[in-house]
């Protein structure tokens, strides 16, 4: 069973391809922790990845592509993986399904978790934390029960991350929807695009997915 997820970040992704490798014991592969394991390794794949980053460079495709292919022939990935983070572009698609197809596999579903744009700003925007104890506030859905206090600890002290901001979130939305778009019709036309309410709870987006994925018999033969 290969899976990709695709949705913008804050969607939910991450939380959702943890959820499927617990259930379905399934590998989830990030392209993003691969560059750095092998950079942390000092792999020969990894020194070269470091050098393409010193220099400010992206990581060519291929490169990550090798990469992927030295997690997919681990005993994690017998019974098939998730790939989130990649792919991002159609260029990328493609290299990927050639990849795939010179070892006899393909992608299986491409779930794309839908979001409302003006409804995840305000999801990720709200968010704060204590800067003492950590504790997770939002400006909506979760306040401090006193303003300007922590329910927790009474610290006055807040922090909000920079990836939090609203004018962040709707910077990285923009550059998503510009990037990875084309990759919905890539999927569409080959039939593998299951689109998800990325907007629900997490148990709710989980059993949309489960729909998809739950009675396929790839996993059902090795459950």
């Amino acid at each position: 069973m290969i899976l990709v997820l695709l949705g913008p970040p804050g969607a939910g992704k991450g939380t959702q391809a943890q959820l499927l490798q617990a259930k379905f014991g399934i590998a989830k592969l990030s392209t993003g922790d691969m560059l750095r394991e092998e950079v942390t390794s000092c792999s020969p794949l990894g020194k070269e990845v470091k050098d393409i980053m010193a220099k400010g460079q992206l990581v060519p495709d291929k490169t990550i592509i090798d990469i992927l292919f030295a997690h997919i022939h681990t005993p994690d990935c017998a019974r098939g993986f998730i790939l989130d983070g990649f792919p991002r572009t159609v260029k990328q698609a493609e290299a990927l399904d050639v990849a795939l197809a010179a070892e006899g596999k393909a992608i299986d579903h491409v779930i794309e978790l839908t979001v409302d744009d003006a409804k995840l700003i305000e999801r990720i925007g709200g968010r704060f934390s204590c800067a003492k104890c950590g504790a997770g506030y939002h400006d909506t859905f979760k306040p401090t029960k006193h303003a300007g206090k922590c329910d927790a600890c009474d610290s006055t002290q807040f922090i909000r991350r920079e990836d939090d901001k609203a004018e962040t979130v709707a910077k990285r939305l923009d550059a998503y929807h510009k990037q990875t778009a084309p990759l919905l019709p890539y999927y569409q036309q080959k039939g593998l695009l299951r689109p998800v309410d990325g907007m629900a709870d997490i148990q709710a987006v989980a059993a949309q997915i489960e729909k998809v994925v739950g009675t396929d018999k790839k996993l059902a033969k090795n459950s």
